[in-house]
């Protein structure tokens, strides 16, 4: 090969072997040994600006620029890389290592003739060629007996994992959050930071901490990403998006637009679109991305705690200073009789579904119960909800909740409210189709109702049995999960918890918040405090509800005193334009003063726009500055600052109302 040869415009045209040549000339000419920054220690490394003078010296290139060129090719193809991940190549004292030298922290397992074992190889030719859709069948058994028996790889994936169907998505996505084979790491003699989880919580918790020079072993049983990204927020999302967009086309002649032909909508079209954005995002939360990026050595195996300082994972001791749960929450199912003899769906089985089932049944009428009905009923299904109470969204606010039950009722969502579960069965039903029948009583009546497919959303139970808390001193509660203190602390004051396991905030952003104070609390011995922070959350219903702080039931039930200020979204000029006039803007404050104590919005957008609110209370700025701050007209926003202005006119009193008066009478 003839690298003796001026390197500039060429050097893009570098081939692949080309490239892992000069790299492995480069790894014999320059300088590597252990170096020191910070008092941190960085071994095998070389300096940045040895490689180009190496570069320059042998002739590869003829100048600086290609040197940088090359180098960064070099990176681009990870044949080596910064020791932080902070810098691209540069000609400078900067410390970089060969991938070749990179300590093991996990990775995919290659097969006996070196190539890479993944889910891919599992997939039928025509999905290879993007030809059909046709659903794998099982062919081919599991590399190990020990996590799945012979199981095949599809049932392995459909029953234990819950990912279904394994088609070209799918793949992808299991191929970055639970690849199909994993070589462990080899274990240190001890870690700064054990996590167990890898949902939300967890993986903030490893990457941060990792981040700041902690040795961190992230451990899962199950998925990467944890519900968020595989059976919550990220695929709920996507399918409430197509409802609406369902929902704008099936009403398009209220804008005006006449539609020549029905509007169909294409279920499987719709969960296909779901499946490709979530392995799409799924690269965020891969595990390769967090073993060879952030250096954290990533295990794929039920951990156990064995003592108050170790833990064990596939037969492996891994001992700690400090460790944090983080193994989140699961559906709760409720005891009505037959239940666990029917074929039901919970949101982790839920996005599984390929074809739109006619008759759709709800028990639960929380945010997960209400988003998903309201959307299947936009797709086409025949959607009813039983509820054992007489309202919906039981946490927010009456009128708030009365605005979306009404909107879900326009949908076609047909509601049972106070209703008794007498038994659930299995009856044959259309062409020799089984069917589930819930048998109810409301009041002195009996009610049977026939679906095909029944979707439990009940709410969560901590993640806390099987995983050794008792060996660990950590005390529990399988209701409440993992008892904690204010600092997050456990009953063993070397193991921490965050995220849905230890508190009744079970929202993503919630295991967020926590993680990243558990990492000061952990490590460096601080007192960040849970009760600290101010935690908003949102429902994605259409209309959406945003809340943040106390509701006025918290506060009369705390005699404090307060002022109510709302607008309507009917009086809003875009809310008008955009023809959805639904809901309201309130915000709470201390009686007399501007002071927000807390505040729901029911409208259009009201999740981004509880965000104004949140930081205005975080900054302790008042509601009067709110209607001080310039907001672009025309949005929904202005409703917020109009709140602010009803605000600022209570401070006109009939006294400050007089003189203004008299002074523009001096003034004529």
């Amino acid at each position: 090969m003839e690298f003796e040869k001026k390197v500039s415009h060429s050097a893009l045209d570098k081939s692949e072997n080309d490239l892992s040549e000069i790299a492995t000339q480069l790894a014999a000419g320059v300088e590597i040994k252990d170096r020191t920054h910070r008092l941190k220690n960085y071994p095998k490394c070389f300096l940045g600006n040895d490689a180009v003078t190496w570069l320059i010296t042998n002739k590869i290139v003829m100048d600086v620029k290609s040197a940088l060129c090359i180098g960064n090719l070099l990176m681009g193809e990870g044949l080596f890389k910064h020791v932080t991940g902070d810098h691209s190549f540069k000609n400078e004292s900067l410390f970089y290592r060969f991938s070749i030298h990179e300590a093991s922290h996990g990775s995919v397992s290659k097969n006996h003739d070196g190539t890479i074992s993944n889910w891919n190889v599992f997939l039928p030719a025509q999905w290879v060629n993007d030809e059909k859709t046709d659903n794998l069948q099982p062919t081919k058994t599991l590399k190990s007996a020990a996590s799945a028996g012979k199981q095949s790889k599809v049932a392995y994936a459909k029953e234990f994992l819950e990912v279904s169907p394994l088609d070209k998505h799918n793949v992808k996505l299991l191929n970055n959050v639970h690849p199909a084979s994993w070589d462990d790491p080899d274990v240190a003699r001890n870690y700064n930071l054990v996590v167990l989880g890898a949902g939300a919580g967890g993986l903030i918790t490893s990457s941060g901490a990792a981040g700041v020079g902690a040795k961190v072993a992230l451990i899962e049983s199950n998925l990467m990403g944890g519900d968020c990204l595989n059976v919550g927020c990220v695929p709920s999302k996507a399918l409430i998006k197509c409802a609406k967009m369902a929902h704008y086309a099936q009403h398009m002649e209220t804008y005006g637009i006449d539609i020549d032909g029905k509007v169909e909508v294409n279920f499987p079209k719709i969960m296909e679109r779901m499946r490709k954005l979530r392995s799409d995002i799924s690269v965020n939360d891969s595990a390769e991305r967090f073993s060879s990026t952030f250096g954290v050595d990533v295990f794929f195996g039920s951990g156990k705690f064995t003592s108050k300082n170790t833990l064990e994972v596939n037969g492996k001791k891994l001992t700690f200073s400090k460790a944090v749960i983080a193994t989140g929450g699961s559906a709760a199912i409720p005891p009505i009789p037959g239940l666990t003899d029917v074929p039901f769906l919970t949101n982790a089985t839920f996005f599984n579904l390929e074809t739109l089932p006619p008759r759709f049944g709800v028990i639960g009428a929380g945010p997960i119960g209400c988003e998903l009905a309201q959307s299947m009923a936009r797709f086409g299904s025949q959607v009813s909800m039983f509820l054992r109470s007489n309202h919906i969204l039981g946490k927010e606010e009456k009128e708030a909740a009365d605005i979306v039950l009404e909107k879900m009722k326009q949908d076609g969502v047909d509601f049972l409210f106070g209703i008794k579960y007498e038994s659930v069965e299995i009856v044959e039903s259309q062409g020799n189709k089984q069917a589930i029948q819930l048998n109810l009583a409301q009041g002195d009546k009996k009610i049977n109702v026939i679906v095909d497919e029944l979707l439990l959303a009940t709410g969560r139970r901590p993640n806390v049995k099987g995983i050794g808390l008792e060996k660990a001193g950590v005390q529990f509660d399988t209701r409440k999960g993992v008892t904690v203190n204010d600092y997050m602390q456990t009953t063993n004051k070397a193991i921490y918890a965050v995220g849905d396991c230890c508190t009744k905030y079970q929202f993503t952003h919630m295991a967020d918040a926590m993680a990243r104070k558990v990492i000061r609390n952990a490590l460096f011995f601080m007192s960040e405090k849970v009760s600290n922070l101010l935690i908003p959350w949102a429902t994605f219903t259409d209309p959406e509800i945003g809340h943040v702080g106390l509701y006025e039931a918290d506060l009369e039930e705390r005699n404090l005193p307060f002022d109510t200020y709302e607008k309507e979204f009917s009086d809003n000029d875009r809310a008008i334009c955009d023809g959805e006039t639904e809901g309201y803007v309130k915000i709470l404050c201390k009686k007399g003063t501007d002071q927000i104590y807390g505040a729901t919005i029911c409208g259009a957008g009201a999740g981004d726009m509880i965000s104004e609110i949140t930081l205005a209370m975080k900054t302790k700025t008042g509601l009067g500055k709110i209607a001080s701050v310039i907001h672009p007209y025309p949005t929904h926003a202005e409703i917020i600052r109009g709140c602010g202005d009803l605000y600022n006119r209570t401070r006109l009193t009939s006294t400050v109302k007089k003189l203004f008066r008299n002074l523009m009478v001096a003034q004529r």
